[in-house]
Parts: structure tokens; C-alpha cells; sequence
């Protein structure tokens, strides 16, 4: 015991410290590996998927700085194509929506599907989630298609569908949300491979 006594104190705590931030290294190297899985599996190459995250980041940040938090706006880029959803106090500033992201480098094309309406409330936003997490679920159980080849967005109960799919994957990834309890409508987004 009077050996433990007498170490330095400094080092102990060091190593108690360090030891204690690996266990951050973790998540982080298991994300890693899960976005390089997800894209693996996807039609877009590994730097248009790394560049929709940057637009997406890009473009969310300069609707904010032009519009504040008065609006609820959704950036979704695939492919670099760019789907805006959500609400907009008026029409000026749906349009102040769609300028700004077209200030952003890289983005091919800019689908606005803003509506004017009051900001949706946290329990509608919470839904559109679970409406995503099902439809997505189910393309996974059905197996009619690769799910990641299909973006799915839900907003104020209307799902929209993004990829890079065939006319038939297409079909089929409308039919799968169209059928999915809580759909409203079904917005299609797609390129066409075929």
C-alpha cells in the first residue's frame, strides 16, 4: 500500500481521464462503419453522397440565416438535387427559401414543395417520423428493392420518395408507401435509370 502511495498523483489522473475518452472512440468508428455500409449500397457514388451531406448542411444553414426560426424548412439533397419541404409563413419567404439554396455550390436541381402554413408542432413533426420509419420498415420486409436505393422524406403526412431507381422500383416504392397507414399522398422525386 505505501508503494501506491507514493506515485505521482499527475499521471494517475492523465491516464484516469484518457481512459475515459476512448470510450467516445467507439460510436464514432461504429458510425463510420455504418455510413460506409449505407453507402456502399446506394447508386450515388461515395463523393455525390458525401457532397448531398454537404449541401444539406450548407443549404440549412443559409435558409436559416435568411430566414430565421419564424419558418420550418427541410433540406434534402440526393444526388445533389434538392428537395424542400415544410412550412413557410408566406410566399416571399417560401421563395427566400429556394434563393438561398441555390446560392450553394453543387446543387443541380431544386424541388420546392414549401407549403405557406403555420410551423408544424413537435407531435406532427414526431409523426412524420414514425410515417418514415414504417414505410421504411416495409420496404425492408418486402424486399422488392434495395432500401437504400429510396430516400424517404414524410412531411405533414405526404411522403416523398428520392432515388436513382428503374420505372419498376419506382412503382414499387409508391405502392409500399401509398398502402402505409398515415400516408396522405405520395410525391415522387426520382432519376430514372432506365
Amino acid at each position: 500500500m505505501r508503494a501506491l502511495s507514493r506515485l505521482p498523483l499527475a499521471p494517475v489522473f492523465l491516464a484516469l481521464a484518457l481512459s475515459t475518452q476512448l470510450a467516445a472512440c467507439v460510436p464514432a468508428v461504429i458510425g463510420g462503419a455504418a455510413a460506409g455500409g449505407a453507402m456502399a449500397a446506394d447508386r450515388r457514388t461515395s463523393g455525390i453522397y458525401i457532397e448531398d451531406q454537404n449541401i444539406e448542411l450548407k443549404a440549412s444553414h443559409a435558409v436559416k440565416q435568411e430566414l430565421g426560426e419564424k419558418n420550418n424548412i427541410t433540406v434534402t439533397s440526393y444526388n445533389r438535387n434538392v428537395l424542400l419541404t415544410g412550412e413557410a409563413v408566406d410566399a416571399a419567404s417560401k421563395e427566400a427559401a429556394e434563393k438561398a439554396v441555390r446560392t450553394v455550390d453543387n446543387v443541380r436541381n431544386i424541388t420546392n414543395e414549401i407549403v405557406i402554413d403555420t410551423k408544424s408542432t413537435f407531435s406532427e413533426r414526431n409523426n412524420d417520423t414514425y410515417i418514415t420509419s414504417k414505410v421504411k420498415a416495409r420496404m425492408v420486409k418486402e424486399n422488392r428493392f434495395p432500401s437504400n436505393y429510396v430516400k424517404v422524406v414524410t412531411e405533414a403526412t405526404t411522403v416523398f420518395l428520392l432515388g436513382i431507381v428503374t420505372k419498376q422500383e419506382a412503382e414499387d416504392a409508391v405502392d409500399i408507401a401509398r398502402s402505409t397507414s398515415g400516408v396522405s399522398k405520395v410525391v415522387k422525386v426520382f432519376e430514372y435509370i432506365d
